[in-house]
């Protein structure tokens, strides 16, 4: 009898992990189809791609790389650099100052930090897009349109990457370790920088990435602020060429680049991999 409800146990559990793969496999497919046929477009001609649907990749890929890569009215080159160094630094800021914002919060016990962090939740819930009129005309005044410090220097305050980090430091940091360091004679910014930021590698890649993409995509402000040629980011030079002349419009082209814009935001994804799934696994379980 019981041999036979074990038996039975098993096929119901080999059962129940099939269609968990099932699902997941669905799912992979689901989420990888569009880059797949990201991949197979900019295989094709603009006349291939009027003439509809198609699987199979076609041979008009490198010349959809010559005409992007040599538009007279866009410079890719320069506008992948443009948005890298964007993004790089707003990563780096975003991760860098919201960890240390979560490390004072969690380290220290003073009067106001609980009154601190349920302002800085509060900030969470406020839309970019409802204070980004008021933000617009400031950049006005202080006379900054066309730089790229107002794309860079907010990502500072970031209150999203600032629960998430403080979220993990609750999980890793035991504070026996801050109190030992201090006790040996280390100043807290060489606490932070030398033991507490080791720690949180995994967390910070998880962010890092976040941000690096996030900044990168970023359209709405960028269009708002830069109106030089030689600053536009790569959202905003894809909406350009999207709003080109019927007569003159390439889907292929646009397609291309498309696929050269998000080349980056794979090679960053692909070398912080391992570091992203290690944040994910260690921040969801709160020691």
């Amino acid at each position: 009898m019981k041999n036979a409800e074990n038996t039975k146990g098993r096929v119901l559990l080999i059962l129940s992990r099939i269609v968990v793969y099932c699902i997941l496999i669905f799912l992979s497919i689901v989420c990888l189809f569009s880059f797949y046929m990201l991949i197979i477009n900019a295989t094709r001609s603009n006349a291939q791609l009027q003439a509809g649907f198609t699987l199979l990749p076609k041979n008009n890929f490198f010349v959809n790389l010559k005409n992007a890569w040599t538009d007279a009215s866009i410079n890719i080159p320069r506008g992948m650099l443009n948005s890298f160094f964007i993004a790089a630094c707003s990563a780096l800021l975003t991760t860098y100052f919201s960890a240390l914002t979560a490390y004072g919060i969690h380290a220290y016990r003073f009067k106001l930090r609980k009154a601190a962090f349920y302002f800085i939740m509060a900030v969470m819930m406020i839309p970019p897009q409802v204070s980004a009129v008021g933000f617009i005309q400031m950049m006005y005044k202080l006379k900054l349109t066309n730089s790229y410090i107002p794309l860079i220097l907010p990502s500072i305050a970031a209150p999203v990457v600032f629960f998430y980090m403080k979220q993990y430091l609750e999980s890793v940091l035991p504070m026996e370790m801050v109190e030992a360091a201090r006790m040996d004679g280390s100043n807290e910014f060489m606490t932070f920088n030398r033991i507490v930021l080791p720690i949180m590698k995994p967390a910070l890649a998880v962010q890092m990435i976040f941000s690096f993409v996030s900044s990168w995509n970023n359209y709405f402000i960028p269009a708002l602020l830069l109106d030089k040629a030689e600053l536009k980011t790569v959202p905003i030079m894809i909406a350009q060429l999207r709003s080109a002349d019927y007569s003159k419009f390439d889907m292929g082209k646009v397609y291309m680049f498309i696929l050269l814009a998000i080349l980056p935001v794979m090679v960053v994804y692909i070398i912080l991999s391992k570091a992203i799934i290690k944040g994910v696994t260690a921040g969801s379980v709160k020691g």
